[in-house]
């Protein structure tokens, strides 16, 4: 069974970015791994956000997900619960909407990994214990 990726907003800019720091290092973990990569909403809405002073920024967001290179596989209204209690437990971190969806992501699909360049998943926890695989440089 092939394992999921959980992609995060900071590699989707980056590999979008090529001016990003972390342009490169994103080029190849897309290269490697097989699409599609699953998402939420909220990292293309940040992504969207992130982009848009870049000419034709929010165009190929969506362009990478027309292509179904990265699927949206989350529906926050199914999990609006449990994603609450996650921001609510690491408030003081803070979590954003994006984080905890992503975190719940991981709960619902067992052996994923998070594809970030974001330090805090080292501090979130699946299941208020448990680390939650990532890839980051």
């Amino acid at each position: 069974m092939k394992r999921q990726i959980i992609l995060d907003t900071g590699p989707l800019i980056a590999m979008l970015n090529h001016r990003d720091r972390y342009h490169a290092w994103a080029c190849d973990q897309f290269a490697e791994i097989e699409p599609p990569l699953a998402t939420c909403e909220a990292v293309i809405v940040e992504a969207c956000h992130l982009l848009r002073q870049q000419p034709g920024g929010e165009r190929v967001v969506l362009d990478v997900l027309r292509r179904n290179a990265v699927a949206i596989e989350f529906a926050l209204r199914d999990e609006i619960v449990p994603v609450q209690q996650l921001r609510t437990r690491y408030s003081d971190v803070p979590m954003d909407l994006a984080d905890a969806c992503l975190v719940r992501m991981a709960e619902l699909s067992n052996g994923s990994t998070i594809l970030t360049l974001d330090s805090d998943f080292a501090v979130y926890r699946m299941h208020g214990r448990r680390v939650i695989p990532t890839i980051s440089p």
